[in-house]
């Protein structure tokens, strides 16, 4: 069998090239007289109109994968040691500078984590609404203050017109991050980037920025990867999945397949990890251990310290992301596994 190349190097309609391709990416970070190696391998892709979810506990990889494809990786410390990142089929990791910026923001763009720290506290959301279509389009300052509200509107704040002039902080958390989702829209991209958007909101803003994000990629047929912890937050929304650990894709598939049938035990562990309400009064489970020091990724499969199944050949042998089939050998499209016993793991 050979490698599988994530959800893969999947093709969108009428066989056009993917959006996005990722592929074999490594980043790596100076530390004093050492390396840290934070993505090693990557490969995935994204079509327009579709959501890949990237799934993993923080230092897997995922937001330093996304920070290389959005041209914003701090440099020095880190650098990308190896691969290609493909925009509609161009190589944009060759492209100077001046050409990487031209493209964020107008044709793919990123929605931060924490939107009060991204926000600057001190100039109005609308002005820093505005300020794209100044920078981009060279819009007046009175004009983009209307195109500011028009994208306040769409995001569903409130008194959009009275509120133009307001700061981040007389905005509730909810309401910030839709005013990144309507910053990261603002040029209508191809590509939206988002790293863990609903982080620290409760359960129910969660749920309206999940849904309005998922409204506006279909209104623009946007391709869209959402970087999470928390596979909840993604089970509606995203068609197919990539899950992390130590800077690797170790399993990828169809959303509603991964619930079913998981096929790598860091998978398990996850999904086994999710609050359930035919367990009530039960401790939660966790994985047992922390994830790796990236200076010193342990040999073999890296999650082996941590995994209940774990035998001898995980201990010394790094297994590849093979494709994975049914008892028959049938084919399931877009899964992987990086897992030497996944047989038994997607079959047990």
């Amino acid at each position: 069998m050979t490698t599988v190349d994530m959800a893969t190097s999947s093709t969108g309609a009428a066989g056009t090239a993917p959006l996005l391709e990722v592929r074999d990416l490594h980043v790596e970070f100076k530390v004093r007289d050492d390396i840290a190696k934070a993505v090693n391998g990557v490969s995935y892709s994204v079509n327009a109109g579709e959501t890949l979810a990237v799934l993993g506990e923080s230092g897997s990889g995922k937001s330093v994968t996304a920070q290389a494809i959005m041209g914003i990786l701090d440099s020095p410390p880190g650098r990308i040691s190896r691969g290609e990142v493909l925009f509609h089929g161009e190589d944009i990791l060759k492209l100077p500078e001046n050409e990487r910026r031209k493209l964020r923001g107008a044709k793919m763009a990123m929605i931060f984590q924490d939107a009060l720290s991204s926000l600057n506290p001190v100039l109005s959301v609308g002005f820093q609404l505005g300020e794209m279509f100044r920078a981009h389009q060279g819009l007046s300052r009175k004009d983009a203050k209307i195109k500011a509200i028009e994208l306040m509107e769409r995001v569903r704040i409130p008194a959009a017109k009275q509120r133009v002039g307001d700061y981040p902080h007389q905005f509730s958390g909810g309401m910030r991050q839709r005013i990144m989702i309507a910053m990261a829209l603002a040029l209508e991209p191809d590509l939206i980037i988002a790293d863990e958007p609903t982080t620290a909101l409760d359960v129910t803003v969660q749920a309206q920025v999940m849904d309005l994000l998922a409204e506006l990629q279909r209104e623009y047929n946007m391709g869209l990867i959402l970087i999470t912890h928390d596979l909840g937050v993604v089970a509606d929304v995203a068609d197919k999945i990539a899950v992390m650990y130590a800077g690797r894709i170790v399993e990828t598939a169809p959303i509603g397949e991964l619930y079913k049938r998981p096929a790598h035990p860091y998978t398990r562990g996850l999904l086994d990890s999710i609050p359930r309400l035919d367990q009530k009064g039960q401790e939660l489970y966790a994985i047992k251990g922390l994830p790796p020091n990236l200076l010193k990724i342990p040999t073999g499969c890296a999650f082996n310290p941590r995994c209940p199944k774990a035998q001898d050949i995980c201990r010394t042998d790094v297994p590849d992301l093979l494709p994975v089939t049914e008892l028959d050998g049938g084919e399931l499209v877009g899964r992987g596994s990086a897992c030497h016993f996944w047989k038994e793991q997607l079959h047990g």
